[in-house]
């Protein structure tokens, strides 16, 4: 019996990815010096888990942005103009991650899409007749030698064939089949130069096994790699996570992988499989500690699922990579008797190894200090709470009068114009922001000082927003941290910690708060602002909150009751949140439900009686006792929705406002097709980029909507909030948006 992980965090233990790769964005860096600093995080992550004991070391999991662009950047698949495009390798990288926008040309990002069911974020890759497949670089090789140096004998990671065939785009009358023979062979000289470079093993990341296959898919599969497993010159091990294999399993054990590697937190029925049939010339990589959340393995459950196998000779490793959890818990000040409940990372290191202490009859001490952990009551019921949960009827989740009858009313009420226009809801969150926040929280600013210093951003901001013209205003969010954290900070039941970071996308980094016991409102949270805001302008001021789903898959959630639960317990503290906003006066309130897919099973055919029949419920809840007058907005991103296209209408809502423009406005064409009746706001450009989108190309964007959508049903805004941008690229953005939407409106 051994050990391993599916992959580390890359952020590092203090965010040092994060802030090197902004100075070398910053040009305060050389390129070798940032190739420095992330050989020596890369040396400190692998000695960390060579320390812990591990005994079998992955690399190449690590990444300057996203794996699935490092490989698509190995492999040469990326849109032509980047070739000739005079840019270092470094710079071309980034800017298909970014975008690029400059005197050596214009370069647009790639899209970005979430990580199957987390708040990870990969790049888009898309398969044209002119990509010529070919092994073209070197990050997989020169980390493994790396690791050598080290005296580490590592595992190579790479996402494999078939799941970036299956994320990727292709143009049109193309599809994954036509570059299949090329990829494989792309891939079959990596393993034999890795092989020839002395590694051992290599691990394959297929999380697309889980979802729902078809036929194609399965003959796809088998294609690729009958032919990549022909005459190997290593050990391959096929890696899935974030649910089960039941769709290919019989294809996967027949063929000739050496190791197997199954989720069994998040994959149950792998557990099933397993029973009724495991090779015994393959080795089982039991992923058994649960990559993706905060709280300590319950031992006796996962010994007793792992005794269940009848496996002996397998390896413990992690349910997913690391990449979804905190460094570790040792940077953390909370109470003993709260700490000891988490692991983060390293601490899940440490898990792996006590489970094999264990299983080798050598850890019985471990074990009884599992058992006495598990035995604690942690937190006590709300029972006023829950007496109200289970006394929710249809009624509660049902707004009246219906959405066509408000959408007239509120047309006649507001008077905006054809095509209005608005922002997301943030503006940039500037160093002096930042600055005096932290002073606020030091008690190095009084309070007063504090109120004076935001009043006069919103103030600023405000008045800038009527000059250029916008319809409906913002105040802008400078008095919020993040729109998770600042939402608990006032709610019962949460927690929050100092160094939890996680890597969302690139260099941006989230710290998900903790749920630790029941939620409860516990005053007004958005009230003071919002109305203030409103009172400085005659225009409509949008008050801005986070959904129940959103704060709910944004944190860390509980393990002791369900997800629904949860869930219904956020939505009746926003609820009077809402009511309050209403109540002083905000007559357009933002729902914000960023992350609602991000929990979505990955199989169809779970989608409602596991998530959407509850998720969906949960928001409208939140807006079901609002008067007819006041415009309930909500706002979702970087997910594949033209799916669930019929479940977000159900979210009865009166404006949709959704990220568009990074994924070439695909979505519209469901829109149609669906007949979606909410007013919907598609993203006019792309905000996590810091190009600046000319008056011609949004121009451009809106009339393509229209082609799809009706007028009167349109608002026009970006893609997502701007609190990561700049206030110069924000405000050239802005003013050529409003631009924009005034010389289409003419036309109407």
């Amino acid at each position: 019996m051994t050990t391993t992980i599916i992959g580390f965090p890359r952020i590092g233990e203090h965010r040092e990815l994060k802030f090197a790769t902004e100075k070398y964005f910053r040009k305060e860096i050389t390129d070798d010096e940032f190739k420095q600093i992330t050989k020596d995080i890369r040396k400190k992550h692998w000695k960390e888990v060579e320390d812990a004991g591990i005994d079998i070391i992955p690399s190449n999991d690590f990444s300057l942005y996203d794996n699935t662009l490092d490989a698509a950047f190995l492999l040469n698949i990326v849109p032509k103009e980047i070739e000739t495009i005079d840019l270092s390798n470094l710079d071309k990288y980034f800017a298909l991650a970014r975008g690029y926008q400059g005197e050596k040309g214009d370069v647009k990002a790639l899209p970005m899409k979430k990580w199957f069911n987390t708040n990870y974020h990969y790049i888009v890759s898309k398969f044209t007749k002119d990509t010529k497949i070919k092994l073209t670089g070197t990050k997989i090789f020169d980390e493994f030698a790396e690791a050598k140096e080290l005296g580490i004998t590592s595992r190579p990671v790479i996402v494999g064939p078939f799941t970036l065939l299956k994320l990727s785009d292709y143009a049109e009358g193309l599809s994954a089949k036509d570059f299949a023979k090329d990829l494989t062979a792309a891939y079959k000289e990596i393993f034999a130069k890795l092989a020839s470079f002395g590694a051992e093993w290599i691990q394959v990341d297929e999380p697309s096994l889980v979802k729902d296959l078809s036929p194609e898919d399965i003959s796809l599969f088998k294609e690729i790699y009958s032919e990549l497993l022909a005459d190997k010159k290593l050990k391959v091990l096929l890696q899935t996570y974030f649910g089960d294999v039941r769709d290919i399993y019989s294809q996967l054990i027949d063929l000739d992988f050496d190791g197997i590697g199954l989720d069994l937190v998040e994959g149950p029925k792998n557990i099933e499989l397993i029973k009724d049939n495991f090779p015994a010339d393959k080795k089982l990589f039991a992923g058994i500690v649960n990559g993706k959340y905060i709280w300590k393995n319950n031992y006796q459950n996962s010994l007793s699922t792992l005794e269940d196998l009848g496996i002996e000779d397998l390896v413990l490793t992690t349910s997913s990579s690391l990449l979804h959890v905190p460094y570790t818990s040792e940077n953390e000040k909370f109470e003993p008797e709260v700490l000891e409940h988490f692991a983060f990372a390293k601490e899940k290191l440490k898990e792996l190894k006590e489970l094999e202490a264990i299983l080798k009859g050598e850890g019985q001490e471990y074990l009884d200090q599992n058992k006495a952990l598990f035995a604690k009551e942690r937190i006590s019921k709300n029972q006023e709470l829950a007496t109200k949960i289970d006394g929710l009827t249809e009624a509660d989740f049902t707004r009246l009068p219906a959405f066509a009858e408000r959408e007239a009313i509120q047309k006649e009420v507001f008077k905006l114009p054809l095509l209005p226009t608005t922002t997301i809801g943030s503006f940039p969150q500037t160093k002096e922001v930042k600055q005096i926040r932290a002073k606020l929280k030091k008690g190095e600013v009084s309070q007063e000082e504090y109120d004076t210093f935001i009043g006069n951003q919103i103030k600023d901001w405000l008045n800038w927003q009527e000059e250029i013209g916008l319809d409906v205003l913002v105040h802008g969010e400078f008095e919020r941290n993040d729109m998770v954290e600042y939402f608990g900070q006032n709610l019962s039941g949460y927690l929050f910690s100092q160094n939890g970071w996680v890597q969302s996308y690139g260099t941006r980094g989230v710290k998900p708060p903790i749920i630790w016991g029941d939620v409860v409102r516990e005053r007004p949270i958005t009230v003071k602002w919002s109305a203030y805001a409103q009172e400085q302008t005659d225009k409509i001021v949008k008050g801005m909150l986070t959904g129940p789903v959103t704060i709910l898959n944004w944190s860390f959630p509980r393990e002791d009751i369900s997800l629904r639960e949860s869930t219904l317990q956020i939505a009746l503290a926003i609820q009077e949140e809402v009511l309050d906003l209403e109540k002083n006066g905000i007559r357009i309130i933002q729902i914000d439900e960023a992350a609602l897919r991000e929990k979505l099973p990955l199989r169809k055919s779970d989608w409602f009686k596991e998530y959407l029949d509850w998720a969906i419920p949960a928001f409208r809840l939140v807006h079901s006792k609002v008067d007819e007058k006041t415009q309930i907005h909500t706002h979702m991103c970087y997910s594949e929705f033209t799916d669930i296209i019929p479940a977000i209408d159900q979210l009865d809502a009166d404006v949709i406002s959704f990220e568009a423009s990074r994924s070439n406005l695909d979505i519209l064409d469901e829109l149609k097709a669906k007949n979606f009746q909410t007013e919907v706001g598609p993203g006019v450009y792309d905000i996590h980029s810091p190009r600046i989108p000319s008056v011609e190309e949004i121009t451009k964007t809106i009339h393509t909507i229209l082609t799809k959508v009706p007028v009167e049903k349109v608002w026009v805004n970006p893609d997502c909030g701007l609190k990561t941008r700049g206030i110069p690229e924000t405000r050239a953005s802005l003013v050529n948006l409003t631009q924009a939407a005034k010389d289409v409106r003419k036309e109407y």
